[in-house]
């Protein structure tokens, strides 16, 4: 079992800059973060795999960068826009062959969320 817990959402204005941070209760060699809008399907937003794999959606790659750190997962968000509002989650995959993945069912331990909001 593998517990997530996330921090660092919080209200910004478009432009703006948030950094989030997931900590995981042991180590998982993959590790994600998702995002859910109001009325929209979870989405994934970027991955990390080992020390080198990592994967990012389109709508964020330019903006949004991934880092870990044994047990830690971190998001730095730049030039937020509305349309990043969401509650993002953490989740965590311990198989040693897993790799970077922006698929929700490669992934067996998720956060509780923490909320992003980005005004205009």
């Amino acid at each position: 079992q593998v517990h997530l817990v996330e921090s660092g959402g919080g209200s910004v204005q478009a432009g703006g800059s948030l950094r989030l941070s997931c900590v995981a209760s042991k180590y998982a060699r993959c590790m994600a973060w998702f995002r859910q809008a109001p009325g929209k399907e979870r989405e994934g937003v970027a991955s990390a795999a080992g020390n080198y794999g990592r994967a990012s959606a389109p709508s964020v790659k330019d903006r949004f960068t991934i880092s870990k750190d044994n047990r830690n997962l971190y998001l730095q968000m730049d030039t937020l826009k509305p349309e990043d509002t969401a509650v993002y989650y953490c989740a965590a995959q311990t198989d040693p062959t897993c790799s970077s993945s922006l698929n929700q069912a490669s992934y067996k331990y998720w956060g509780q969320g923490t909320q992003v909001t980005v005004s205009s």
